[in-house]
């Protein structure tokens, strides 16, 4: 039987590492004061440095969705020495592409400029990272290509600049410190999104020299027919939870007015079913992959926010798959939310750590909360 594998992967952070007192310096203030919810927000996420493609001087965008990518591949193909000459298949991923159309990839092809190949993008948000590396996966598994790259790009900063958020964020203060999951608004997404790109190489047979990741199985399940819209852009969510897009509003100006193109989230939808939902999946993966936690080496969780560190170690224990905390794997604190990136940037420190061994194994988590689908990874070190 065919088998394929990650033998490589590179990943891109634009510009220098913002500290949590840099955030307002570069992104602006909301309203012209700085935010008086900030600091709780940052305490309950845990994150330290993020990245931004601005320039803190002048302000400026550095770099678009395309040219994060194409770094990210650069990164890849320099580190393990492959040609682009060689490739078969593209398949870039990402929650916000620099256009409406063309799509993604097409970009990224074009801003790298290598000969033709078989290119597609996915769409989604944290797990459009996962819905590229499977489509790419299943292209080398299925033999129909010898290679892939497939990536998870996110460039969000330049929506998280402080003209795209309202003033009544701080009418929402007080509350903050009696319910936690209330900092879950637009202004908690504003002290969590970074940006990045991670770019992995698939190929139908192990490298001869180093190590390794066969991709054993990947699964990704959605809830969208149990559950609403919960994190979204471009669209503004009406009173019975349905959304209306900004294509369907009849004054133009009412778009920015009520801030149709900031990302949003329903924090009390996000509270009650994100990690519960998280759970039943892994239930159903547990069935139908025999998944034996005493035989995880490593677990790499993607979560927004240390605030779900804890549920999520709870939940997992609770579906039949419980993992010690010395088994986890996460770099959230540092490099920020990257969200499709964030699978690609955790497995490509651990892959490069040198803690690695032949034969352990490597289990992954990837909510998405956008309308709650998530992704189970299994991978084996050879």
């Amino acid at each position: 039987m065919s088998s394929a594998y990650i033998n490589g992967i590179g990943v891109f952070f634009p510009n220098q590492p913002v500290t949590n007192d840099d955030i307002e310096n570069v992104l602006g203030m909301v309203n012209g004061k700085p935010s008086r919810s900030k600091k709780r927000i940052l305490n309950s996420n845990g994150i330290i440095t993020r990245y931004y493609a601005i320039d803190p001087v002048t302000g400026k965008q550095t770099h678009n969705n395309a040219q994060i990518t194409a770094e990210a591949i650069q990164n890849l193909t320099a580190k393990v020495n492959f040609s682009l000459e060689e490739l078969d298949c593209l398949v870039c991923g990402t929650s916000g592409a620099d256009q409406l159309f063309p799509h993604h990839g097409l970009m990224v092809h074009g801003e790298l400029g290598f000969p033709p190949c078989e290119v597609a993008s996915t769409a989604g948000v944290c797990c459009a990272g996962v819905s590229a590396f499977k489509y790419g996966y299943m292209n080398v598994l299925s033999g129909l290509t010898k290679n892939a790259i497939t990536t998870g790009s996110e460039l969000v900063s330049n929506a998280l600049r402080s003209v795209y958020f309202q003033p009544e964020i701080d009418s929402k203060v007080d509350a903050l410190s009696k319910n936690p999951t209330l900092s879950f608004e637009k202004d908690f997404i504003r002290w969590m999104l970074s940006d990045a790109a991670g770019a992995v190489l698939i190929e139908n047979a192990p490298r001869p020299d180093g190590l390794s990741l066969k991709i054993d199985w990947i699964d990704y399940i959605s809830y969208a027919n149990e559950l609403g819209a919960c994190m979204y852009m471009g669209a503004k969510k009406l009173e019975d939870d349905s959304l209306k897009g900004w294509r369907e509003v009849e004054n133009p100006d009412e778009v920015y007015q009520e801030s149709y193109f900031a990302v949003q989230q329903d924090v009390k939808l996000l509270g009650e079913n994100i990690i519960p939902y998280g759970g039943k999946g892994l239930s159903r993966v547990r069935a139908k992959r025999n998944l034996d936690s005493n035989k995880i080496n490593w677990f790499l969780p993607h979560y927004s926010s240390e605030f779900f560190r804890e549920q999520t170690y709870e939940e997992i224990a609770k579906a039949g798959v419980p993992i010690p905390y010395k088994k986890w794997f996460t770099n959230l604190t540092t490099k920020g939310n990257t969200g499709s990136a964030s699978i690609f940037v955790m497995l490509e420190e651990l892959l490069y750590s040198g803690n690695l061994k032949k034969g352990e194994t490597i289990f992954c988590l990837v909510p998405e909360s956008s309308r709650f689908s998530y992704a189970y990874i299994h991978l084996t070190v050879v």
